[in-house]
This record gives structure tokens, C-alpha cells and sequence, in this order.
């Protein structure tokens, strides 16, 4: 399926549209690129349990719990998807914006994992999900090596993470090769703010 062959569910509404993608292909990035173009493309705010980092604000980069509040929303199923995250903190995006800016008839994306994305799919299978892929494995690595934040045990971690989530590609509707940011960030907006 091609960007422009993509829609909604409804004639005129534009659908979820749900970016994942390996480790290191530079999903925050591509977002990031596509909030900075496209103030009017809703991007959702995950909730977490972990603390706020110096220079975040709550309800901006992140929807800020305790564990109790969190609890409550997977109980009365607030969440479209949620993960632990290293053993420590729970991240999960809440239902509800997601679909008032369905609703508003807003271009909306979530930036997400390939767990997260796998559980929007069973939760909201009207969601187009679209993977964002390195244009090659030596590419992935050499990004990844780039970043200079990974020791070498880490790196190899990561990389072995990254062939299984490679392998995950034919789950997701759409493929968007991250060869340059603009240019993916301009394909994934065509797929937003297209219609049926």
C-alpha cells in the first residue's frame, strides 16, 4: 500500500496512524521532524510512572503518574497499549485523547514500540500501523554505533533486539524507509492527513 492508497475508516475521517520501527531507525526523530512542520498533526503524550527529568513538563513530553494512577488506568482500560520499561518505569498511552483527536477529525500519530504497536492493533484494528525502516542493516549499525551512548555489550544487545524487530516488518501496513528524515517525515505526513 502506498501512502496515497492509505485512508480511514471513514469517508472523510483520518485514521490513527501508529509509527514503529527497530532500534536506533530514528523514530523520535521522524516525529519530531513531523511536529516541528506540522503543529497540526496530534501527536500523543504517553503517561508514565517514572519521575520527571530536569526541563519536562508534565502533559508536554510526558503525562506524569504515580503507580496507583497507573494501576487505575490499565484496570478501567484507559490504555491503548503500556509496557514496562527496563524493569523500572510503565509507559502507556491513554485512550482517550487518541480518540477525541479522531474524533475532532485531527491528523494523529503515536510513536511507539513494536510491543505498544502490536497491542494498538488488537485494541484499535482500524489503526494503520507503519513501520520505519533503515534503507540496510549496516546502516542501522552504523547509526547505532554513531550514538556513542551504548558500550559494546549494549550495542550488541541492541543490535540482536533489532533483527527481531526487523523480522516484525510484514505485521505493519505500510514501510517507510528512513533514508533521509525530511523526506520520511513528508511521506508519513501524506499518510496522516490522507482520507477516504
Amino acid at each position: 500500500m502506498t501512502p496515497t492508497e492509505a485512508g480511514s475508516t471513514e469517508q472523510g475521517q483520518h485514521r490513527l496512524v501508529v509509527l514503529a520501527g527497530p532500534t536506533a531507525v530514528g523514530k523520535g526523530t521522524v516525529a519530531a521532524a513531523v511536529r516541528e512542520a506540522h503543529p497540526e498533526v496530534w501527536v500523543s503524550v504517553s503517561a508514565t510512572t517514572r519521575k520527571a527529568r530536569p526541563g519536562e513538563i508534565d502533559g508536554v513530553h510526558y503525562h506524569f503518574v504515580d503507580d496507583a494512577e497507573f494501576d487505575r488506568m490499565i484496570a478501567e482500560d484507559d490504555l491503548l497499549e503500556w509496557a514496562t520499561v527496563h524493569k523500572v518505569a510503565r509507559y502507556g498511552t491513554p485512550r482517550t485523547p487518541v480518540v477525541q483527536a479522531i474524533a475532532e477529525g485531527r491528523p494523529a500519530m503515536l510513536e511507539i514500540d513494536l510491543q505498544g504497536a502490536r497491542q494498538v492493533r488488537a485494541n484499535m484494528p482500524e489503526a494503520l500501523l507503519v513501520f520505519l525502516a533503515p534503507p540496510s542493516f549496516e546502516e542501522l549499525e552504523r547509526r547505532l554505533v554513531g550514538r556513542g551512548t551504548e558500550t559494546e555489550e549494549e550495542r550488541e544487545r541492541r543490535l540482536a533486539t533489532a533483527r527481531v524487530e526487523l523480522a516484525a516488518e510484514a505485521e505493519f501496513d505500510v514501510t517507510i524507509v528512513n533514508h533521509e528524515v525530511p523526506v520520511a517525515a513528508e511521506e508519513l505526513v501524506t499518510l496522516l492527513k490522507s482520507r477516504v
